[in-house]
Order: C-alpha cells, then structure tokens, then sequence
C-alpha cells in the first residue's frame, strides 16, 4: 500500500501545478467566468487528489492571438470559435495536436448595422466596412464568406473579405453606437448585439443561425494533446469544473448574471443579462453543434487540408459520449 500511494503521489507530482486560462469578453465565455470566480477547478483538482494548485486567467480578444498564445505555450485552455481552432487542428495534426476540449456556448451572432440602406447581405458592397473579431480567420469572418458563398455562388466567398476589419467586440459595438468612423456593419455578439439594436437607426441584417442552418456552437475550450496527455487528472477536472459551471448558469441565471456585471464591469442591467440567458436560442453546454459545418465549408475552400471524417476527429475523447455534430 505504500509502494501505492508513492506511485499515486509520484503520479500526482507530475502534472502542472499552474493551470493558464484564456477567455473572450462576452457572455458566451460565461462558463470560464463562473469557474474563474467560484474556483470551481481549484476545488476539483483538490478533489482529484492534485493538492493545491495556480489557476490563471487571461482575457484575449481575438481567434489568432489566442492560437499563437497556445501554440507558445503561454496558456493551457484557450477558447474562441469553431473556425480558430479547426485551423489550429489542421495545421498540428503531425505536431502538437491541437483539438478540442467541449463547447461552451450554443447562440447567434448578428450582423448588424446603422447603414439605413442595407436591408440583407447581398447589399453590402465597397462602402461598408464590417467589424470582425480576426480578418479572415474570426468565426464572423467565416459567416461572411459562408454568407456570401450562399449567396453569389462558392466562387465568391471572399466577396466580403475586403470589407472587414479586425476589432474587439466592445471597441467595434462603440464604434457602430457611435456612428463616427468607417465601420458601418459589425458581426457582433452577445451582449454587444443587443445592446446595438436597442439604439435607433441599427438594425440586423442577418443571424448567423440563418446562414448555418440552425442553431451552433458560438464558443469551444481547446488543448494540445501534449497537455492533454501528460496532464489527465487536471485534464478531468477542468471538465468537472466546466460541467458545474454550466449547471449553476442553467440552474441561477440571476445569480450568474450577477457576476458575468461583476467581472466584466458591464453596464447592462441584471434583467437585460438574464433575458440573454432565457433566450430559447441561447445555450450553455459542452456539446458541440454543427461544428461539422465549419469544417466542411472550410475544406471546401481549401482552408483546411484535411477533411475530418466526424467532430470527434478533432474533439478529445472525453466528450465522444456526447451527441455532437
């Protein structure tokens, strides 16, 4: 039995005792919020027998930055969109191995604009200038060229590319509220988005559940698999962790929306926050929702080399059970 616990302890010693997580500024990053703020992986890492350890928590604005950030090292967790981190997949498939860890957040993006002329995508043109999370590599960036695939052809889905430009979702909803500036259009977020259509003269173009086909997964958590690997215990409770995380919000919504104002400094009212979570189209769960889709289109043009045959192919095998797409 001591020969045992040596072993366990040995075992235990030999996982990282720093845990570096990464988050975006919105409510689709709610879960990270609340095990940020209730130390929810704190206390499964105690209870997976990993002692004590350091959690940190970056905030990062953008797709690209997130992946160099992973890819260097910097953060254990990094989160952000299907489209940022199928390219990242693809691109270590022989290295490093990036993959995903579970989905976070199941909502619309809407394009929304205060150009009072534009009444659907088909109208945009060289005039306007689109606020995007990432120039090309941003999941708004590719809902543009979905979009635009959809509507002039699979030829033309860089149509909208050289319209957009690359900002933070506060930054590009002021700049939009505002009226000052060149960008006249943002592919917003939660709660930006709402936010936006409450001023007069802003109106929706499109959701991005139109131009998928249905409701998806907005936000996921992803990993190397060298992390993954060598690290199953602290692996296994920051999926605990996420997993309590979702149930409090499914379960408090009022309480969750206390602290997603709390963190993030929002000026939005409590109430405004819990009807965003009531929304029937809003979701917070690990199950990834026509991932696939991205995937497909992104092969298509050529973005990805490597066609995966099914979600699982670049989800870890701990959320397989789950039915995702």
């Amino acid at each position: 039995m001591a020969v045992i616990a040596l072993a366990m302890t040995g075992v235990a010693g030999a996982e990282v005792k720093e845990v570096k997580i990464a988050r975006g500024f919105a409510i689709p990053h709610l879960p990270i919020m609340i095990i940020e703020h209730e130390r929810l992986l704190e206390k499964h890492a105690l209870a997976a027998g990993l002692g004590d350890i350091t959690v940190s928590y970056s905030t990062i604005g953008g797709g690209s930055v997130m992946n160099d950030a992973l890819l260097s090292g910097t953060l254990s967790f990094g989160v952000g969109g299907p489209p940022p981190m199928l390219t990242l997949w693809d691109k270590t498939r022989a290295g490093i191995q990036v993959k995903g860890v579970c989905a976070e957040a199941t909502m619309p993006l809407l394009l929304n604009t205060r150009n009072p002329n534009l009444k659907s995508v088909r109208d945009l043109s060289e005039k306007d200038r689109i606020a995007v999370g990432a120039v090309k590599v941003s999941i708004q960036a590719v809902l543009l060229q979905m979009a635009a695939a959809k509507e002039f052809g699979a030829d033309n889905f860089t149509r909208f590319d050289p319209l957009t430009v690359g900002m933070n979702s506060p930054d590009a909803t002021a700049a939009l509220r505002s009226g000052a500036g060149e960008v006249d259009v943002n592919f917003s977020l939660p709660p930006f988005q709402y936010a936006e259509i409450k001023q007069a003269g802003i109106h929706t173009l499109a959701s991005s559940n139109d131009i998928m086909g249905g409701s998806h997964t907005f936000t996921l958590v992803y990993t190397t698999a060298q992390f993954h690997d060598a690290n199953p215990k602290v692996y296994g409770a920051f999926l605990a962790a996420i997993k309590e995380a979702i149930d409090m919000i499914n379960r408090d919504k009022r309480g969750v929306a206390s602290t997603y104002i709390e963190m993030t400094h929002s000026k939005e009212s409590v109430a405004d926050i819990v009807a965003i979570i009531d929304d029937p189209d809003v979701k917070f769960t690990m199950t990834p929702a026509r991932t696939m889709n991205f995937a497909d289109f992104m092969y298509q043009i050529r973005s990805l080399k490597k066609k995966p045959d099914s979600w699982k192919d670049y989800f870890f095998e701990e959320i397989h059970a789950l039915p995702g797409s």
